[in-house]
């Protein structure tokens, strides 16, 4: 199950995470977030272990939304050594994320 970070716990749970994270950046009034929301669940169980799989509510969180520029939602965050290193807008096919965790798995830190 993915993982909820508040503002409080993202530098910790996200920023110095020794594995690679995607950061779901979400709202519960937003329709295309609801609809990406169970490919994120599978997404968090099938890489438990290798990387993170994290929600954060941005109307409960604007801190690290507006930190990072978050305009639309759903938007979709890859961090890795505690960079940001892509990020993708809306509803997102499974495979294109789970092609990018695969690289981002991939390489040695």
């Amino acid at each position: 199950m993915a993982h909820a970070v508040t503002d409080a716990t993202f530098e910790s749970d996200v920023l110095n995470s020794d594995q690679p994270v995607l950061v779901d950046f979400w709202a519960t009034w937003c329709g295309p977030c609801r609809t990406i929301a169970p490919t994120i669940e599978e997404l968090a169980t099938e890489y438990d272990g290798r990387a993170k799989v994290v929600k954060l509510d941005v109307d409960n969180n604007p801190l690290v939304a507006q930190q990072f520029s978050i305009r639309s939602i759903p938007s979709l965050l890859f961090f890795k050594d505690g960079k940001p290193v892509d990020q993708m807008v809306g509803v997102v096919p499974k495979k294109t994320l789970a092609d990018k965790l695969d690289s981002l798995v991939g390489q040695a830190a």
